[in-house]
């Protein structure tokens, strides 16, 4: 079993950056592929990013592609999304997700607004 857990939201102004945090505890993550994915009201969950742990091999949707970056550091067990320009749009709940074949392990979010 493996625990995520997520921290680093809160209230940010357009164009501003926050970095959130997934802490993993339970066991090493090295053979897993992580993601990042969030929800904003109303709408369904999207995928942001992922990073192979083994090698950090990462991917980003569309909409982040250039603002965003995912990251991982081995020696905490932990994944970061920094995310950088932020747009009113990016206002959502922040979902990290992890797993060796399927994501099969969730946090519990954290809440990103960011006004205008």
């Amino acid at each position: 079993q493996v625990q995520l857990v997520e921290s680093g939201g809160g209230l940010v102004q357009a164009g501003g950056s926050l970095r959130l945090s997934c802490a993993a505890s339970g066991r090493t993550l090295s053979p897993y592929r992580m993601a990042w994915f969030r929800q904003a009201p109303g709408k369904e969950r999207e995928f942001v990013a992922a990073i192979r742990w083994s090698d950090g091999t990462t991917s980003y949707a569309d909409p982040v592609k250039g603002r965003f970056s995912i990251s991982r550091d081995n020696a905490k067990n932990t994944m970061y999304l920094q995310m950088n320009s932020l747009k009113p749009e990016d206002t959502a709940i922040y979902y990290c997700a992890g797993g060796l074949t399927r994501l099969d392990y969730w946090g519990q979010g954290t809440q990103v607004t960011v006004s205008s």
